[in-house]
């Protein structure tokens, strides 16, 4: 497999959001194609890391390449991927998978075999892959994780990002498009 390019979590968060989609993530043999991203900059009022750094957001403003990982609604492990070094604090939120392997241990954990229902939104997908705030700062691209670049170029579709209640209509929610496995359909950005 293809590993990652020099340089490839330094880029802006916005950028990285687009470059993730089609890559494909892993945790512990279980995993798949990312389908769903959301860009979040340090700028961002919407961003954990907009008032600066705290004991719960500490991972955004370490190395690129990172994961930051924090719990949703004290429900939910959400997890992201710390990105350019000029700017800490921005991070991508990884919001669906196409599910590819490990689905047995997938289905375990989340109690459906539904393909559909396994990955599709950021807290299924840390259920899924057995992803918890253990793996907070760990790096995306050694185990137990494995990161891999989309295989060829796909076609990605922006929209307004979902769940939030800042910075409500910034276009930096993207997805693989016509894929059936995103957490919501995505909602086209007007010009």
């Amino acid at each position: 497999m293809q590993g990652l390019p020099d340089g490839f979590f330094d880029a802006d968060a916005v950028t990285l959001a687009r470059t993730l989609i089609g890559a494909e993530l892993f945790f512990a043999g279980a995993g798949g194609r990312i389908v769903e991203t959301e860009a979040y900059r340090a700028d961002d009022p919407a961003s954990h890391s907009f008032r600066g750094m705290t004991p719960r957001n500490r991972a955004m403003f370490g190395p690129v390449g990172c994961a930051y990982v924090y719990r949703s609604y004290g429900m939910h492990w959400c997890l992201n991927v710390v990105c350019h070094a000029v700017e800490p604090g921005s991070a991508v939120l990884v919001r669906a998978l196409e599910p590819l392997e490990g689905l047995d241990a997938m289905a375990t954990r989340r109690g459906t075999s539904d393909p559909r229902l396994l990955c599709s939104g950021p807290g299924r997908l840390t259920q899924a892959l057995g992803i918890d705030g253990g793996q907070d700062g760990l790096a995306l691209d050694k185990p137990p994780f494995a990161l891999r670049p989309a295989s060829g170029p796909v076609e990605v579709s922006a929209g307004p990002r979902i769940g939030i209640s800042k910075a409500v209509d910034m276009p930096w929610r993207f997805g693989l498009a016509g894929s059936r496995f995103l957490s919501r359909p995505m909602r086209a950005v007007s010009s």
